[in-house]
């Protein structure tokens, strides 16, 4: 996988087409866990370009949400994004808002953390440490069975990426909260970019 995009470029396409602090931080957050998931299973070489994927996936969703991984296509190929890095990005929104089968395992590790990032950032917001770092897997699946609490965090697709990734949902649960309390100190610094 060949990145043909830098992240200085890939932040300022960001920037270009979100203005809302809210999804530049999930972004960055969606970014932090794709670096920390390759490393962990194995893929240090293609570290940037799955981080890239993960700062990208949702470029269309704050002005185009009904457009949602359509109009993102038509942007990142302006950009002159690869097809094998735009259908990347935009495999999370399979059986959502396009047909793009995610295929390798860094598109079911999106696929899979997208909503759940939400989800967790969202309970640690609720926590008074405001953090992931005290987070435990217990509490976080409180959170999940309680479908009123953060309603748009699918927990369908959530599970439905744990399936794709032949893991438990407690396996997914509990490497994510790990992947964000990696990345959290680094995108509090990162987001400073956009201010």
């Amino acid at each position: 996988m060949n990145n043909t995009i830098t992240r200085k470029e890939a932040v300022d396409l960001l920037k270009k087409y979100n203005k809302e602090q809210f999804h530049i931080l999930h972004a960055l957050t969606v970014e932090g866990v794709m670096t920390w998931y390759a490393e962990q299973l194995g893929y240090n070489n293609e570290t940037e370009y799955w981080g890239i994927v993960g700062l990208l996936h949702d470029i269309d969703f704050e002005m185009w949400p009904e457009e949602h991984c359509v109009k993102a296509q038509e942007l990142l190929k302006d950009a002159g994004v690869s097809n094998e890095m735009i259908n990347s990005i935009c495999s999370h929104g399979y059986g959502i808002c396009v047909d793009i089968k995610p295929d390798h395992i860094m598109e079911k590790v999106l696929f899979a953390t997208d909503e759940l990032t939400g989800l967790i950032g969202a309970a640690a917001r609720m926590r008074p440490s405001k953090s992931v770092m005290d987070m435990e897997l217990s509490s976080l699946k409180k959170k999940f069975k309680d479908k009123k609490f953060a309603a748009g965090c699918s927990r369908d697709v959530i599970k439905q990426g744990a399936e794709m990734l032949e893991w438990s949902l407690d396996e997914l649960l509990e490497k994510t909260i790990m992947a964000m309390r990696a990345c959290e100190d680094t995108v509090n610094e990162s987001i400073k970019e956009f201010e």
